[in-house]
């Protein structure tokens, strides 16, 4: 079951949808993808019995797509293991913090250090994301979430910062009840070839962020618009799990 189209204008000074094929040097999509749109209505609202997920519909460009290089310095080294994270909470283990300063020699661990990276961005951006809830099972309130999501929007209420890409590219949204009254998409047209669709199955009940999952579609924009393909239907190509056929 589907709940209502909802309408959310998005905008902010800078945004990086990262292309995963260039991951060490970020370089970004150049308008923002159904994942990152996707968490921006969950800033808005979500559940955590992962009852729903958003499913995007359209993106509508608002703002021509605009880069800007940026250098950022970044440390090397990941974040620990649930495991080891859940010890230091518990204080079972001392907590042990990535330096961003130093290199093995000054530091006397096995911490990496920090590094320059180039980032190519975008700059004052502005879009507008058409979404609905799609229920994974039941679906008794869609009537009751629908309206939960419209005043959270409109009161400029969330649960968190939304962003653009990366946390620290803030977004701003404002919920857009009649679409008439707004003007059009610019008039861009791009074939983007294949584009990132997720990271994570969202078609699984229990808990659909437990393991990543890649899916991947061909994106086109006409005249402003990117339709976004529902994430059952073929078009949307999805990562074979180890062992399958």
């Amino acid at each position: 079951m589907r709940g209502k189209t909802h309408c959310l204008e998005v905008w902010g000074s800078l945004a990086c949808f990262t292309r995963p094929e260039l991951k060490v040097e970020r370089f970004s999509y150049p308008i923002i993808t159904p994942s990152a749109a996707r968490g921006i209505f969950d800033a808005i609202y979500w559940k955590k019995s992962n009852e729903f997920f958003w499913q995007v519909e359209k993106v509508e460009v608002l703002a021509l797509p605009r880069y800007i290089a940026l250098r950022r310095n970044e440390v090397k080294d990941k974040a620990p293991s649930e495991k080891v994270i859940l010890a230091w909470k518990q204080g079972k283990r001392d907590i042990e913090p990535i330096w961003a300063d130093g290199d093995r020699d000054s530091l006397g661990t096995d911490q990496k250090g920090r590094t320059q990276r180039q980032t190519m961005a975008l700059k004052d951006v502005r879009y507008r994301l058409f979404a609905h809830i799609s229920c994974r099972k039941g679906g008794g309130e869609l009537n009751s979430m629908d309206e939960q999501f419209k005043r959270r929007a409109s009161h400029g209420k969330c649960f968190y910062q939304p962003y653009l890409g990366c946390r620290e590219f803030s977004a701003y949204f404002s919920y857009v009840g009649d679409i008439g009254c707004h003007p059009g998409p610019v008039p861009w047209d791009n074939d983007l070839g294949w584009m990132l669709y997720d990271v994570f199955d969202l078609g699984v009940e229990n808990d659909p962020f437990a393991l990543p999952k890649i899916s991947m579609f061909r994106a086109k924009v006409v005249n402003g618009a990117l339709d976004v393909p529902e994430y059952h239907d073929p078009r949307v190509r999805k990562s074979v799990e180890v062992g399958n056929d």
